[in-house]
């Protein structure tokens, strides 16, 4: 029986995948940086272990705790929405610890092991957004960017390891919310600069007629995992949902 490792599996894309690679008859790692915050199931097969992405000290902590890993998720990452001019660098560097540095420390950590085996996969989750310019998402755009070129580098240097790895590309999701974790906790006094309120007003109201229409499910993500974990003629970069998948060949 193979053993998947997730980050970021309180909500969302992360909880839905720990269920259905556990409803597959997997052993499920789920981390997260509260396993008390954790609304999993109890399972003979499953383990929620702590685990913050951007704590060198919390990575080698539940990486010694799992023991060996075929398939490691990153999938924790935090939303952004806000003009370029409005984002500090202190948020800008927070994002990136966590969407980006924090996937390139858990690679780091989980490689060694994979290697050693001559065998492994890593499924990086990155965001539709990359696909295509998008307002107000400059910086979060930034980082998932960085993720996809990160994996597909990557992925030359590990094949001969017979180490595999691939993005998965979520689309619009109405149950990941931007208004959640750091984006509401900076934000508290107004999201945008008051020179670009206009522009935001007109841009949110795009992006929620636009979250009418087929849009991303936490489902189509953890189906998008299994399958860049399980299928190895699966593209490099695999879209989820819908939108993304409309996206990705440029509608």
């Amino acid at each position: 029986m193979k053993t998947i490792l997730i980050t970021g599996c309180s909500t969302g894309f992360g909880r839905e995948t720990a269920l259905y690679f556990l409803e597959q008859g997997w052993n499920v790692i789920a981390t997260m940086r509260d396993p008390a915050a954790s609304s999993l199931p109890v399972s003979e097969h499953l383990r929620v272990l702590p685990l913050d992405v951007t704590s060198p000290e919390s990575i080698a902590a539940a990486f010694a705790q799992a023991g060996a890993i075929d398939v490691l998720v990153n999938n924790a990452g935090i939303g952004w929405l806000n003009a370029l001019e409005g984002t500090t660098m202190d948020v800008v560097h927070r994002i990136f610890e966590t969407n980006l540095f924090g996937t390139i420390a858990t690679m780091q950590a989980v490689l060694p092991g994979m290697r050693e085996r001559r065998s492994g996969v890593i499924v990086n989750v990155s965001s539709s957004s990359t696909y295509k310019p998008l307002p107000l998402l400059s910086v979060y755009r930034a980082s998932k960017a960085a993720v996809t070129s990160l994996t597909e580098s990557a992925a030359l240097e590990l094949a001969q390891f017979g180490i595999r790895a691939r993005v998965v590309v979520p689309g619009m999701a109405p149950s990941t919310s931007f208004a959640d974790g750091l984006q509401a906790e900076i934000m508290k006094g107004g999201w945008f600069p008051p020179a670009y309120q206009d522009f935001a007003d007109e841009t949110m109201a795009a992006l929620q007629a636009a979250g009418a229409g087929e849009v991303t499910t936490a489902r189509d993500v953890a189906e998008a995992v299994f399958r860049a974990a399980t299928d190895a003629d699966c593209p490099m970069v695999l879209p989820a949902g819908a939108d993304a998948i409309a996206w990705a060949k440029g509608g």
